[in-house]
């Protein structure tokens, strides 16, 4: 018989999420973040799509978190009903900053969509996570005044979210041909074993499998 690993939802302390029946939202590979105009040397701030393409927008919940390469926090935080974060920093230009960014909403799921591409549907939530390093990009106009900006490696939505969603067969799976690249938590710190704790385990070959060890 086909052994099937349990996914468990996360539940949000920060706000009560009321379930409703409409759904207008794309999977999260299709939903992405960029760099708003607004931006300099000193300022960041980021505009993220999945919040005007995820309805009901007022259950959406982005985890936020900017990190330089030892991992140390820049800053962070949790919104709600909101598509920009802003944030100051005297973080060096000349230097790469980490963005780890969480999208949730248990309130939409992706049944419209994928009745609208004449596939089976699946009942998931918005549950979806993004990575991308951060840049000071730089450049000059013909005139030859030199320009510099903020940039996503990726390029700006050019970074899709990882669905979280997964119900993974074992059966179905070889783990002999890959590799377990990074485990993080909810809030997409990297994260080592833990019992009783939800966990994301991130392969090589790109699929995330969300678990949880229950220690009776």
């Amino acid at each position: 018989m086909k052994k099937t690993l349990l996914t468990l939802g996360i539940a949000f302390g920060l706000i009560q999420i009321t379930k409703a029946q409409t759904v207008t939202c794309l999977p999260c590979d299709q939903l992405s973040m960029s760099v708003n105009v607004g931006s300099d040397t000193t300022m960041l701030s980021i505009y993220h799509a999945g919040h005007y393409l995820t309805h009901p927008q007022e259950y959406n919940v982005i985890v936020w978190e900017f990190s330089d390469t030892q991992g140390n926090i820049i800053s962070q935080d949790t919104l709600i009903d909101e598509a920009f974060y802003s944030f100051s920093h005297n973080f060096p230009i000349t230097d790469t900053m980490n963005a780890t960014v969480y999208l949730r909403n248990d309130s939409a799921n992706l049944d419209s969509w994928y009745i609208n591409q004449g596939l089976p549907t699946n009942g998931n939530s918005i549950n979806c996570l993004f990575e991308d390093k951060i840049y000071w990009m730089t450049g000059e106009y013909p005139s030859g005044t030199p320009w510099g900006r903020w940039e996503f490696v990726a390029g700006d939505f050019s970074n899709p979210g990882v669905d979280l969603n997964v119900v993974l067969a074992v059966d179905d799976f070889s783990y002999q041909k890959k590799e377990i690249v990074k485990i993080v938590d909810i809030l997409g710190r990297e994260a080592s074993f833990k019992n009783n704790h939800i966990l994301f385990y991130i392969y090589s070959d790109g699929f995330t499998e969300k678990k949880i060890s229950i220690n009776n």
